[in-house]
């Protein structure tokens, strides 16, 4: 199955290097895509868990879905999340 999550703070190339990073650590995540202009993180899962654990990585690494509170905290992280994602390319 196929499935978008709207999400935000994702302003760049380093946002997306990390998410795509780190959703491919999860097990059956595939064909993982990052729309940055339309803040959209779209992927491929198996089964509903596999996709409410993509939305909880997401949270967890500053990108809360658009549903979600962005508080100080997801901002912070999502920082963080970024400057990694650029260092790493």
């Amino acid at each position: 199955m196929k499935t978008s999550i709207l999400v935000q703070n994702l302003k760049c190339g380093g946002c997306a290097n990390t998410i795509t990073t780190k959703l491919s650590e999860i097990k059956n995540i595939l064909d993982i895509n990052i729309d940055v202009e339309e803040s959209k993180v779209s992927f491929k899962y198996t089964n509903e868990a596999d996709a409410f654990a993509v939305k909880d990585k997401l949270k967890m690494l500053g990108y809360p879905s658009v549903d979600e509170d962005n508080n100080i905290i997801s901002k912070a992280k999502s920082f963080v999340s970024c400057a990694t994602g650029k260092l790493s390319t």
